[in-house]
C-alpha cells in the first residue's frame, strides 16, 4: 500500500495531539472510485482535496479549514482485488513491535510484514480476531 507516503505526509505532522498511546491518528477511504468518493465527501461533508503522488498512483488528502483530515486511497492494484471498499483507521501505540507480538497471541494475523515510514513511524496493517481491518503505528517522536 501507500502507507509510506500517507504516514510521511500526515502522521508525522498533521496530527500531533493524537499521537498518543490507544488514539486514532490518521483515517484512510479504501477505494475503487476516488473521483466519486471525493464527489461524495465534498457535497456531504464540505471536504476539498490535494493531491501527492505515491507508487501507486495519486493519493488523495481530505482538507478541512486547510487542515487534513483524512485519505483516500484508491485500490487499484491487483494485491488489493480480495480488499473491499471501506475506511482504514490507524491507532498510534507505544510499540508496534510488542504489541503486535501481543495481538498475534490474541488471535489477531497480520496482513503484511511490519515496515518503517522515515520521519513518520513503524506501521503494522492487521486483522483482529474478529476479522475487522486495522493499522498500528508507532509515531516517529
Amino acid at each position: 500500500m501507500t502507507q509510506t507516503d500517507i504516514v510521511r505526509q500526515n502522521s508525522a505532522g498533521d496530527c500531533p495531539t493524537q499521537q498518543v498511546h490507544g488514539q486514532f491518528c490518521w483515517n484512510e477511504l479504501l477505494t475503487r472510485d476516488v473521483e466519486r468518493a471525493k464527489r461524495f465527501y465534498a457535497a456531504t461533508i464540505g471536504w476539498d482535496f490535494d493531491s501527492m503522488p505515491s507508487p501507486d498512483g495519486i493519493y488523495w488528502r481530505a482538507i478541512l479549514n486547510g487542515k487534513p483530515v483524512a485519505g483516500l486511497f484508491t485500490l487499484t492494484a491487483p494485491d488489493y482485488d480480495d480488499v473491499p471498499e471501506g475506511w482504514m483507521s490507524y491507532l498510534a501505540v507505544d510499540d508496534v513491535d510488542a504489541r503486535v507480538a501481543k495481538a498475534l497471541k490474541a488471535g489477531a494475523r497480520l496482513m503484511k510484514p511490519i515496515f518503517d515510514v522515515p520521519d513518520a513511524g513503524r506501521i503494522a496493517i492487521l486483522t483482529e480476531p474478529g476479522g475487522a481491518g486495522v493499522a498500528w503505528m508507532t509515531p516517529v517522536r
